[in-house]
């Protein structure tokens, strides 16, 4: 019994001695977790820790430190709506589970802090997450509180691990994608001109356009090579959008307009702002035998009259200071006011009152003012005839002498979105095209066939190709417009790791003005490599240097009117006298 008492209180003194230095274990594993944390929190800040685990060495030390903490067991179905400054830690392996695609996007570039349990090897884990598209990866083994290092993952270099000591200065965490030492990212450009446009240097294929030099750019900033596939040219491209939401490319040198899709996961931040309206022929010019009609307005030939009505009624009546021949017939058919108004010369009286010769001078200054006025708007005319009248409403597109073409997506991305200006275009003046390339080369060759869809930055282009045609062809209507305000972004696949990298080099691709300096060169690069001409496309009509006969056809026309109708007047007259004394002889 002795040494059994003994015995027992040996084990006991044994059992309390481990469990103490178990104790403090653990509480210089809490200290120098708390110490990283606190490091951690110096390189990036941090006002969230998202914790995984039941029996997680991190609880203890959320107490410790002064910033939200969200605790989950080994699960995380649910959206998360929390501030983005988040640290994740876990403790083990493969513990992450579940949670939403927008959760796994929203927390893709958080900083990750894992405690290995166990004999596992770090490089190996660091594969594990890179295959989920999560870089920012460190680790600390259970023996931390003594050994004090940190396996932080290096994606682009070998091996994929980096020792870090707590007390070192060097960071834990780096921004994996600022060198990418040569990997590919894979491209799919629509080779839309002046977006992207393809060309052979030194066996290599190259691209040029104010979107593949955004893209060339920014490969360029991040060390990396593009890997280049081309779709076939009958594929739509839309196709392309397609590619990014099944994670088949990374980027798509290609621009999809917010009208048209609304998935922010695989699109960039905008590239471009613009609106979306008709390109429109420009009327032709007014024939020259309408012209005698146009300058002709209807108020003023209104006040002409009255006037012409008022300056007869003073003839009238200073000729003899009377009303005795005052008749409608005087008034309307008074020889002297007319011909004084059309600069003719009139019979003058000798003895004139200096009433009636001021009433002249009213005349003759009239006719001056009439008929030098009429003769500039003419000869104005005849030198540069003005254009018919611009369309200014969708509902006046019935009006225009061609149909308007648009491409099947888009007519069912308008009709779908309930586009009010669309809706009020007659459906017999639409013709829709399914293939979109099809379309975007009629329009490109300027065919006159047809009204046209564009954005206000691929008229930019049309513009400056316009400066070279004698006569311009075609002009874009501000009146007639879908939207006027539609964004265009970069496909890009839902979990591209430095998503916010190209972010970042689009703004500053703006900023410094490249993007305005591309577009206005891209009507020269597309000359360039031979997808245009500097040829004048507008064929303008031979100049004719005089009139024809067809002309004046209006003119010669109303003469013979008017010569038809005083010849009638004249034999009515003749036949009234006739008759009227025919009736006196018989009485």
């Amino acid at each position: 019994m002795t040494w059994l008492v003994i015995i027992l209180c040996f084990r006991g003194y044994f059992a309390v001695q481990m469990a103490n230095i178990s104790v403090q274990d653990q509480s210089l594993m809490d200290y120098e977790l708390l110490r990283l944390l606190l490091k951690l929190r110096q390189e990036e800040f941090y006002d969230t820790l998202l914790v995984y685990g039941e029996d997680c060495e991190f609880h203890s030390l959320t107490r410790n430190l002064d910033v939200a903490v969200v605790l989950l067991s080994d699960t995380m179905n649910f959206d998360w709506i929390f501030s983005s400054l988040t640290l994740i830690l876990s403790c083990g392996l493969g513990i992450e589970k579940g949670g939403s695609n927008s959760t796994t996007f929203k927390l893709q570039r958080n900083r990750r802090l894992v405690v290995l349990k166990g004999d596992v090897q770090p490089s190996n884990i660091c594969d594990i997450y890179t295959q989920k598209d999560q870089y920012n990866i460190a680790f600390v083994k259970e023996n931390f509180g003594e050994s004090n290092v940190i396996y932080s993952c290096r994606y682009f270099q070998e091996p994929n691990i980096e020792e870090v000591h707590l007390s070192e200065a060097r960071p834990i965490f780096i921004e994996q994608f600022r060198n990418m030492k040569g990997k590919a990212i894979r491209i799919v450009p629509d080779l839309l001109p002046p977006r992207s446009m393809q060309y052979q240097d030194a066996n290599e294929t190259k691209m040029i356009g104010y979107v593949a030099n955004l893209i060339n750019n920014f490969a360029q900033k991040l060390n990396a090579t593009l890997q280049l596939h081309i779709l076939n040219p009958s594929t739509s491209i839309t196709e392309i959008s397609r590619m990014a939401r099944d994670d088949e490319l990374d980027m798509g040198v290609f621009l999809e307009a917010s009208l048209f899709s609304t998935n922010l996961d695989t699109a960039s931040y905008p590239y471009l702002l613009t609106s979306y309206c008709l390109m429109v022929q420009v009327p032709e010019k007014v024939p020259y035998n309408w012209v005698y009609a146009i300058i002709v307005d209807p108020l003023v030939l209104g006040i002409i009259f009255v006037m012409f009505c008022l300056l007869s009624l003073l003839l009238i009546y200073s000729q003899k200071m009377s009303w005795q021949k005052l008749s409608l017939s005087n008034i309307l058919l008074n020889d002297k006011s007319l011909r004084g108004l059309l600069g003719q010369s009139f019979p003058f009286p000798l003895n004139a009152s200096k009433k009636l010769r001021l009433i002249f001078t009213i005349l003759c200054f009239a006719s001056i003012m009439l008929n030098t006025m009429y003769d500039a708007y003419l000869q104005s005319y005849f030198t540069d005839p003005p254009s018919e009248p611009y369309i200014r409403s969708f509902k006046d597109i019935g009006k225009l002498r061609h149909k308007t073409v648009i491409t099947a997506t888009e007519a069912n991305v308008l009709t779908s979105t309930n586009n009010t200006k669309f809706l009020e275009i007659p459906k017999k003046h639409l013709r829709i095209y399914e293939s979109a390339r099809e379309l975007l080369a009629l329009r490109d060759t300027f065919n006159l066939s047809y009204n046209y869809l564009v954005t206000e930055d691929r008229w930019s282009s049309y513009a400056e190709q316009h400066k070279l045609f004698k006569e311009p062809m075609f002009y874009y209507s501000n009146d007639l417009c879908f939207s006027r305000m539609i964004f265009f972004s970069i496909p890009l696949r839902r979990q591209l790791p430095y998503r916010h990298l190209f972010n970042e080099h689009m703004m500053r691709q703006q900023e410094f003005g490249l993007v305005k300096y591309w577009k206005g060169h891209s009507f020269f690069d597309m000359v360039r490599l031979g997808l245009t001409t500097l040829e004048d496309l507008s064929q303008p009509k031979p100049y004719s240097p005089s009139l024809v006969m067809e002309d004046i056809s209006w003119i010669v026309k109303l003469y013979l009117i008017a010569t038809l109708l005083c010849v009638f007047c004249f034999m009515s007259e003749l036949g009234w006298e006739k008759w009227k004394r025919w009736r006196e002889l018989r009485n």
